[in-house]
């Protein structure tokens, strides 16, 4: 069966490092920081990369090679690389392909750390940026330059769950030859595949829901060889490296990212329609929700609506923070994508650093609570938070 014929789940299984003279059949670690040359004509060879193979596991490592060959193959693209975090992946596909006097447009839903990017870090390169608003295609018109080198989105976006019409961006971008990378990381490719519908890059936290039990740290960057061949450039001389064990648990991680997913998604429907007349919250959010202002949009280019709900409490700060301390089973951390229920406040956490004006510019605000929906069985995530909301309103 060629890669082309087969399923997801069964790429995510099947796609392996070639077996060692040792026969095994789940792939082993590969536990070294370099690799011996056949004789110094074929390191010579290696280092001005006329033939394959590895050097140095800063640039590649079979493991690391089979983490990048799966998720290639998993969102279409072309060529990728591994990194140490998420955030490396999104700082690596930026950095890499910008110069002093260029301009990145965004989308303005974006994650706290990516925010911090563009206003902070990257002005200090010469580097501009603005934001447009998803839903507003004139915005976009507006806002992009003749200097404009690269449109970055997130979609659905972190914590407020926006979505980007990922067809009609990639549209606009491809008329201009701007190339348009895409955060994927609340969606996976199990369910919305950006390249297919447009975008030339995607980043990934492989912390999160790649992973999926809270275990190791790891990022990826996948799509157009030229754009990765800049990134992997990048990468090489600044080392934001993943090691040999995360890749090889990354990739194990990948061959029940199908499965998990289904019940995340099921968790989470289930959870947003118990809550969403629910009288202590002024909103429920979740893409499949009829009620989400981007519903169809969410139905036209995902699959099912991801495993992330959001629960705007009654009372703002206080009741979040209430709320926060009140919940027994489910977990109060800053992750995601865990097998474990996961909540979060942005307004004090991940999102702190966004000034107020910034934070309800994107639908953050101070009672608003993301909720990652675990593995656990529905019925106990719903009777825990349940019992957390009566505390926040007073009961005991």
């Amino acid at each position: 069966m060629s890669d082309e014929q087969a399923h997801f789940e069964t790429l995510a299984i099947r796609t392996q490092t070639p077996v060692s003279a040792e026969r095994e059949h789940s792939v082993p670690l590969y536990l070294t920081s370099s690799f011996r040359f056949d004789d110094a004509e074929h390191a010579r060879a290696l280092f001005t990369e006329e033939v394959a193979g590895n050097v140095y596991s800063r640039y590649a490592n079979p493991n690391t090679d089979e983490f990048v060959r799966k998720l290639c193959l998993l969102e279409g693209g072309e060529d990728g690389i591994a990194t140490a975090s998420g955030m490396s992946a999104v700082f690596t596909a930026i950095a890499a392909r910008v110069s002093s006097g260029d301009h990145v447009l965004a989308s303005r839903a974006l994650f706290g750390s990516t925010h911090q990017i563009f206003t902070r870090i990257l002005p200090k390169w010469g580097v501009s940026s603005d934001y447009a608003d998803a839903a507003d295609p004139s915005s976009w018109e507006r806002l992009v330059r003749p200097s404009t080198k690269l449109i970055f989105i997130e979609t659905p976006s972190n914590p407020g769950l926006e979505l980007v019409d990922l067809r009609w961006l990639g549209d606009f971008a491809a008329a201009r030859g701007i190339p348009l990378v895409v955060d994927n990381c609340f969606a996976t490719p199990y369910l919305q595949r950006p390249l297919a519908l447009g975008a030339n890059v995607v980043t990934h936290s492989a912390t999160k829901y790649i992973d999926g039990q809270g275990r190791a740290l790891g990022g990826a960057i996948i799509g157009d060889a030229s754009y990765i061949a800049d990134c992997r450039f990048f990468a090489r001389h600044t080392g934001p490296a993943m090691s040999a064990f995360n890749a090889w648990l990354l990739s194990k991680s990948l061959e029940t990212l199908a499965v998990r997913m289904d019940r995340h998604c099921s968790n989470a429907l289930a959870l947003a329609q118990h809550f969403e007349q629910h009288p202590a919250l002024t909103a429920v959010r979740y893409p499949f929700l009829p009620s989400h202002p981007q519903h169809e949009l969410a139905r036209a280019q995902m699959s099912q609506g991801g495993g992330i709900v959001v629960l705007e409490l009654m009372g703002g700060l206080d009741a979040g923070r209430r709320f926060l301390d009140a919940v027994q089973m489910v977990s109060h951390s800053a992750n995601l994508g865990d097998t474990r229920t996961i909540v979060t406040h942005p307004a004090s956490t991940t999102h702190s650093r966004l000034t107020p004006a910034e934070r309800a510019a994107v639908g953050i605000t101070d009672g608003l609570i993301r909720v990652s929906v675990g593995l656990e069985h529905i019925g106990d995530i719903i009777a825990d938070l349940e019992q957390a909301l009566t505390r926040v309103n007073g009961a005991p």
